[in-house]
Protein backbone atom coordinates (compact mmCIF):
# COMPACT_ATOMS: atom_id res chain seq x y z
CA UNK A 1 0.00 0.00 0.00
CA UNK A 2 1.17 3.07 -1.38
CA UNK A 3 1.43 6.93 0.68
CA UNK A 4 0.91 6.26 4.34
CA UNK A 5 1.59 10.15 4.81
CA UNK A 6 -0.47 11.96 7.49
CA UNK A 7 -2.99 13.57 5.31
CA UNK A 8 -6.42 15.75 7.14
CA UNK A 9 -9.49 14.11 5.85
CA UNK A 10 -11.56 15.96 3.51
CA UNK A 11 -14.68 16.61 5.84
CA UNK A 12 -18.12 15.86 4.16
CA UNK A 13 -16.66 14.25 1.19
CA UNK A 14 -18.91 11.29 0.13
CA UNK A 15 -17.12 7.76 0.19
CA UNK A 16 -19.16 4.89 -1.26
CA UNK A 17 -17.82 1.36 0.00
CA UNK A 18 -18.58 -1.79 -2.27
CA UNK A 19 -17.99 -5.04 -0.55
CA UNK A 20 -20.23 -8.34 -0.11
CA UNK A 21 -19.09 -9.18 3.11
CA UNK A 22 -21.36 -7.13 6.01
CA UNK A 23 -18.88 -7.15 8.72
CA UNK A 24 -16.17 -5.74 6.61
CA UNK A 25 -18.17 -3.51 4.46
CA UNK A 26 -19.89 -1.73 7.93
CA UNK A 27 -16.39 -1.48 9.66
CA UNK A 28 -15.31 0.60 6.78
CA UNK A 29 -18.13 2.80 6.87
CA UNK A 30 -17.89 3.02 10.54
CA UNK A 31 -14.13 4.06 10.56
CA UNK A 32 -14.79 6.62 7.57
CA UNK A 33 -17.90 8.42 9.28
CA UNK A 34 -15.95 8.43 12.76
CA UNK A 35 -12.68 10.25 10.44
CA UNK A 36 -15.34 12.76 8.77
CA UNK A 37 -16.45 11.42 5.72
CA UNK A 38 -20.02 10.77 4.81
CA UNK A 39 -20.02 7.01 3.71
CA UNK A 40 -22.43 5.16 2.23
CA UNK A 41 -22.33 0.91 1.30
CA UNK A 42 -23.31 -1.55 -1.55
CA UNK A 43 -23.53 -5.14 -1.51
CA UNK A 44 -22.49 -5.58 -5.07
CA UNK A 45 -21.32 -4.22 -8.00
CA UNK A 46 -25.12 -3.97 -9.35
CA UNK A 47 -26.05 -1.89 -6.24
CA UNK A 48 -22.36 0.12 -5.99
CA UNK A 49 -23.31 1.55 -10.24
CA UNK A 50 -27.52 2.10 -9.60
CA UNK A 51 -26.03 3.94 -6.70
CA UNK A 52 -23.39 5.96 -8.44
CA UNK A 53 -26.26 6.86 -11.14
CA UNK A 54 -28.24 8.70 -8.50
CA UNK A 55 -25.72 9.78 -5.88
CA UNK A 56 -22.61 11.82 -6.46
CA UNK A 57 -19.57 10.24 -4.22
CA UNK A 58 -16.65 11.65 -4.24
CA UNK A 59 -14.43 8.36 -3.81
CA UNK A 60 -15.19 4.93 -4.09
CA UNK A 61 -13.65 2.06 -2.17
CA UNK A 62 -14.23 -1.30 -3.55
CA UNK A 63 -13.45 -5.45 -3.31
CA UNK A 64 -12.18 -7.21 -5.78
CA UNK A 65 -13.52 -10.28 -5.53
CA UNK A 66 -16.95 -10.47 -5.18
CA UNK A 67 -20.00 -13.07 -6.84
CA UNK A 68 -21.91 -11.41 -10.20
CA UNK A 69 -20.16 -8.24 -11.14
CA UNK A 70 -16.50 -8.63 -9.53
CA UNK A 71 -14.53 -5.38 -8.85
CA UNK A 72 -12.46 -5.18 -11.73
CA UNK A 73 -15.66 -5.18 -14.09
CA UNK A 74 -17.24 -2.39 -12.18
CA UNK A 75 -14.23 -0.53 -12.06
CA UNK A 76 -14.44 -0.70 -15.71
CA UNK A 77 -17.78 0.31 -16.20
CA UNK A 78 -16.87 3.06 -13.54
CA UNK A 79 -13.72 4.22 -15.82
CA UNK A 80 -16.19 4.74 -18.81
CA UNK A 81 -19.27 6.68 -17.01
CA UNK A 82 -17.10 8.73 -14.37
CA UNK A 83 -13.50 9.03 -15.59
CA UNK A 84 -12.67 11.18 -12.54
CA UNK A 85 -14.06 9.52 -9.51
CA UNK A 86 -10.90 7.60 -7.40
CA UNK A 87 -11.09 4.06 -6.84
CA UNK A 88 -8.95 2.22 -3.88
CA UNK A 89 -9.59 -1.03 -4.36
CA UNK A 90 -9.49 -4.05 -1.20
CA UNK A 91 -7.84 -6.76 -1.37
CA UNK A 92 -6.42 -9.70 0.94
CA UNK A 93 -2.71 -10.98 0.69
CA UNK A 94 -3.98 -13.83 -1.01
CA UNK A 95 -4.97 -11.26 -4.72
CA UNK A 96 -2.26 -8.70 -4.28
CA UNK A 97 -1.16 -9.51 -7.48
CA UNK A 98 -4.74 -8.34 -8.20
CA UNK A 99 -4.66 -5.02 -6.76
CA UNK A 100 -1.40 -4.37 -9.07
CA UNK A 101 -2.92 -5.41 -11.78
CA UNK A 102 -5.90 -2.71 -10.25
CA UNK A 103 -3.45 -0.35 -9.64
CA UNK A 104 -2.27 -0.51 -13.31
CA UNK A 105 -6.06 -0.12 -14.80
CA UNK A 106 -6.76 3.34 -13.03
CA UNK A 107 -6.92 2.53 -9.03
CA UNK A 108 -5.22 5.07 -7.31
CA UNK A 109 -4.46 3.17 -4.33
CA UNK A 110 -5.21 -0.40 -2.68
CA UNK A 111 -5.88 -1.29 0.80
CA UNK A 112 -5.04 -4.71 2.69
CA UNK A 113 -8.36 -6.62 4.69
CA UNK A 114 -8.85 -6.21 7.09
CA UNK A 115 -7.62 -2.92 7.01
CA UNK A 116 -6.33 -0.44 9.99
CA UNK A 117 -8.48 2.60 10.24
CA UNK A 118 -4.43 4.73 9.81
CA UNK A 119 -4.45 2.91 6.38
CA UNK A 120 -7.67 3.48 5.44
CA UNK A 121 -7.53 7.38 6.33
CA UNK A 122 -4.24 7.55 4.49
CA UNK A 123 -5.24 6.48 1.24
CA UNK A 124 -8.72 7.65 0.78
CA UNK A 125 -7.41 11.13 2.18
CA UNK A 126 -4.95 10.95 -0.61
CA UNK A 127 -7.46 9.92 -3.38
CA UNK A 128 -9.87 12.92 -2.00
CA UNK A 129 -6.73 15.61 -2.06
CA UNK A 130 -5.56 14.34 -6.10
CA UNK A 131 -9.14 14.62 -7.29
CA UNK A 132 -9.46 17.69 -6.09
CA UNK A 133 -6.27 18.94 -7.02
CA UNK A 134 -7.38 18.09 -10.56
CA UNK A 135 -10.55 19.24 -10.51
CA UNK A 136 -9.24 23.17 -8.76
CA UNK A 137 -7.49 25.82 -9.85
CA UNK A 138 -3.54 26.36 -8.70
CA UNK A 139 -3.22 26.97 -4.79
CA UNK A 140 -2.52 30.32 -5.30
CA UNK A 141 -6.22 30.90 -6.14
CA UNK A 142 -7.67 29.45 -3.62
CA UNK A 143 -9.96 32.36 -2.46
CA UNK A 144 -12.11 33.83 -5.04
CA UNK A 145 -13.91 36.81 -4.65
CA UNK A 146 -17.27 38.19 -6.96
CA UNK A 147 -19.32 40.49 -5.52
CA UNK A 148 -20.64 40.23 -2.23
CA UNK A 149 -19.33 35.96 -1.99
CA UNK A 150 -16.12 35.52 -1.22
CA UNK A 151 -15.07 31.59 -1.41
CA UNK A 152 -12.06 29.65 0.29
CA UNK A 153 -11.69 26.72 -1.79
CA UNK A 154 -9.00 25.71 0.51
CA UNK A 155 -10.75 25.95 3.62
CA UNK A 156 -14.43 24.85 2.05
CA UNK A 157 -15.42 28.75 3.23
CA UNK A 158 -18.15 31.02 1.83
CA UNK A 159 -18.90 34.17 3.22
CA UNK A 160 -22.01 36.67 1.48
CA UNK A 161 -21.47 40.02 2.60
CA UNK A 162 -25.34 41.21 3.31
CA UNK A 163 -24.90 44.86 3.55
CA UNK A 164 -22.48 45.69 6.06
CA UNK A 165 -19.15 44.36 7.58
CA UNK A 166 -21.07 43.16 10.88
CA UNK A 167 -23.72 41.54 8.58
CA UNK A 168 -22.54 38.53 6.92
CA UNK A 169 -23.27 34.99 6.00
CA UNK A 170 -20.85 31.93 6.43
CA UNK A 171 -21.03 28.55 6.10
CA UNK A 172 -18.81 25.51 5.52
CA UNK A 173 -19.46 23.82 2.29
CA UNK A 174 -18.97 20.22 0.70
CA UNK A 175 -16.18 19.44 -1.77
CA UNK A 176 -18.92 18.60 -4.38
CA UNK A 177 -20.57 22.79 -2.98
CA UNK A 178 -17.16 24.12 -3.40
CA UNK A 179 -16.47 22.87 -7.32
CA UNK A 180 -19.85 24.02 -8.38
CA UNK A 181 -20.06 27.23 -6.60
CA UNK A 182 -16.28 28.18 -7.66
CA UNK A 183 -17.04 26.71 -11.80
CA UNK A 184 -20.26 29.55 -11.52
CA UNK A 185 -18.45 32.16 -9.59
CA UNK A 186 -15.82 32.28 -12.51
CA UNK A 187 -18.49 32.80 -15.05
CA UNK A 188 -20.72 35.85 -13.42
CA UNK A 189 -23.61 36.33 -15.89
CA UNK A 190 -22.69 33.12 -17.79
CA UNK A 191 -25.28 30.60 -18.33
CA UNK A 192 -23.76 26.96 -17.26
CA UNK A 193 -25.76 24.03 -18.05
CA UNK A 194 -25.99 20.79 -15.70
CA UNK A 195 -23.42 18.71 -18.57
CA UNK A 196 -20.87 21.43 -18.31
CA UNK A 197 -21.62 21.15 -14.19
CA UNK A 198 -21.42 17.41 -13.98
CA UNK A 199 -18.47 17.82 -15.71
CA UNK A 200 -16.72 19.75 -13.17
CA UNK A 201 -17.61 17.36 -10.61
CA UNK A 202 -15.89 14.86 -12.79
CA UNK A 203 -18.94 13.10 -14.44
CA UNK A 204 -19.51 12.62 -18.14
CA UNK A 205 -23.36 11.74 -18.03
CA UNK A 206 -26.21 12.91 -20.79
CA UNK A 207 -28.12 15.91 -20.52
CA UNK A 208 -30.98 14.39 -18.52
CA UNK A 209 -28.89 12.40 -15.92
CA UNK A 210 -26.75 15.45 -15.26
CA UNK A 211 -30.39 16.84 -14.16
CA UNK A 212 -30.63 14.73 -11.84
CA UNK A 213 -26.90 15.05 -10.58
CA UNK A 214 -26.75 18.70 -9.89
CA UNK A 215 -30.23 19.65 -9.01
CA UNK A 216 -29.94 18.60 -5.23
CA UNK A 217 -26.52 20.04 -5.01
CA UNK A 218 -27.37 23.19 -6.18
CA UNK A 219 -30.59 23.11 -3.92
CA UNK A 220 -28.28 22.12 -0.62
CA UNK A 221 -25.82 25.24 -2.17
CA UNK A 222 -28.56 27.59 -2.20
CA UNK A 223 -29.40 27.31 1.47
CA UNK A 224 -26.10 27.65 2.28
CA UNK A 225 -25.51 30.92 -0.10
CA UNK A 226 -29.02 32.66 -0.66
CA UNK A 227 -29.58 35.34 2.27
CA UNK A 228 -33.01 35.65 1.63
CA UNK A 229 -33.77 31.56 0.68
CA UNK A 230 -37.34 32.54 -0.32
CA UNK A 231 -36.03 35.00 -3.04
CA UNK A 232 -33.48 33.60 -5.43
CA UNK A 233 -30.90 36.08 -6.13
CA UNK A 234 -26.77 34.43 -6.52
CA UNK A 235 -27.91 31.54 -8.10
CA UNK A 236 -30.53 31.45 -10.61
CA UNK A 237 -32.59 29.03 -12.72
CA UNK A 238 -32.51 29.79 -16.22
CA UNK A 239 -35.56 27.52 -17.93
CA UNK A 240 -34.25 24.28 -19.69
CA UNK A 241 -30.73 25.92 -19.96
CA UNK A 242 -28.86 25.18 -16.49
CA UNK A 243 -27.95 27.90 -13.65
CA UNK A 244 -26.04 31.37 -13.91
CA UNK A 245 -24.27 33.02 -10.78
CA UNK A 246 -25.25 36.75 -10.22
CA UNK A 247 -23.76 38.57 -7.64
Amino acid sequence: MSGLEVIPPVLGARVLVVDDEWPIRSALVRSLTLLGYDADEASSGYEALEMLGHHHYDVMVIDLRMPGMDGTEVMQQVHRIYPKLPIVVLTGYGTLESAMIAIRSGAVDYLLKPAKIRDLAAVVAKALQERLTALGEPPVESILRVGPVTLDRQKRLVIVAMGSTDNVLRAELTPSEVTLLAYLMQRPGVVVSCQELCRALGYEVSAEEAQVIVRPHISRLRKKVEPAPERIQLIRTVLARGYVFSP
